[in-house]
């Protein structure tokens, strides 16, 4: 990437990126490196040397008590997000459903006693209803998970074109932060708009929704620390 810096060539590594998933879901906290690297579950030595280079780079900063706080998270997000190739960087596995409802299909995970995560843009519209999707997204964490799921919801295997897609994602962290949405389980907000930046068919639109949403929460945590 060009940058003549003491810490780490590339943030935006697989693991490098936990690190700042983990600072951006929880915008507004500060951290010791080591609670940094037990939360992100890296090594004590790749959370320094990435904080390091986010303080280099002008994202994060050390307060007045030495621990690390994000100081660019719009930007830093940003710049996450260009490098980040959702439809290239993940294994997808389709399946078929004849379910004509999208959300005939969605609610019916509630209570699935399986880990998964919907994501994408059927992840942003159970979010930020804005965009409405033609297919599923959701990330597995295998593909035994993905048959088991299928299975119960007697969805059909197909070489491509499918109106489910199970992803096997390019990196475990990507179910850090997943919430509660609807009685299902979505992928973090800042998950969701890495994914979303440069993906096409709307992709970009639905990103925008959730950043609005981001910046809101952002706007208040840093009103509450201000009365604090």
């Amino acid at each position: 990437m060009g940058w003549a810096l003491s810490g780490i060539k590339n943030i935006f590594a697989p693991k490098s990126s936990r690190i700042l998933r983990v600072l951006l879901v929880n915008f507004g906290r500060d951290w010791d490196e080591r609670e940094l690297a037990s939360e992100a579950r890296v090594s004590n030595g790749l959370a320094h040397y990435v904080c390091k280079t986010l303080v280099e780079l002008g994202f994060a900063a050390r307060n007045a008590q030495n621990r690390i706080v994000l100081a660019d998270p719009l930007r830093l997000l940003k710049r996450w997000a260009s490098n980040h190739l959702y439809d290239r960087m993940n294994k997808f596995l389709d399946y078929f459903t004849f379910e004509r409802e999208i959300e005939r299909l969605v609610v019916k995970f509630a209570g699935l006693d399986f880990k998964y995560a919907f994501c994408g843009l059927v992840g942003a519209w159970l979010v930020a209803p804005y965009v409405r999707p033609v297919d599923i997204h959701l990330y597995v964490p295998s593909e035994s998970v993905a048959r088991e799921i299928a299975e119960r919801f007697k969805l059909n295997p197909t070489p491509m074109g499918g109106n489910v897609k199970f992803i096997l994602p390019y990196d475990g962290g990507v179910f850090y932060g997943v919430q509660n949405v609807q009685g299902v389980k979505v992928v973090s907000n800042v998950q969701l708009f890495v994914d979303l930046y440069n993906f096409p068919a709307r992709g970009e639109e639905a990103s925008s929704q959730i950043l609005e949403l981001m910046l809101k929460e952002w706007k208040l945590k840093r009103e509450a620390r201000k009365i604090v």
